[in-house]
């Protein structure tokens, strides 16, 4: 993958000895290593699996439970999200909105019941 930068100031610690070409532009060039291994599809019970290899695992950084998508024909495998994990930042955005009062409001009035056998 290349990447043109525009020069403006230098992009890099003073004293490396980089500096940039008279045109005033400098190409970057980098390499995004990948790691393709291969794995067998395996007979787990009813099911089918696959082992996935110990360099994946850690380049993912992947653990305990996951989700598994199809996407465009390919497995994708993400960390599985918490139910509720956003809950308490979704409910502050409420409260600075004044979106979180009662629906019924103080037209709430209890039953007999309530009045009678309900201990505080």
């Amino acid at each position: 993958m290349e990447t043109w930068i525009p020069f403006s100031e230098p992009a890099h610690p003073a004293g490396m000895g980089l500096d940039p070409p008279s045109g005033g532009s400098y190409n970057v060039s980098t390499t995004i290593r990948r790691c393709v291994l291969k794995s067998r599809i395996v007979r787990i019970g009813n099911s089918q699996g696959i082992r996935i290899p110990k360099p994946l695992i850690e380049q993912t950084g992947l653990s305990g439970d996951v989700e598994i998508d199809v996407e465009d024909n390919c497995l994708v495998i993400r960390p599985a999200e918490r139910p509720r994990s956003n809950w308490a930042e979704a409910f502050e955005r409420m409260g600075s909105c004044g979106d979180d009062a009662l629906i019924d409001g103080n037209r709430l009035t209890p039953t007999q019941w309530e009045k009678d056998e309900w201990e505080w």
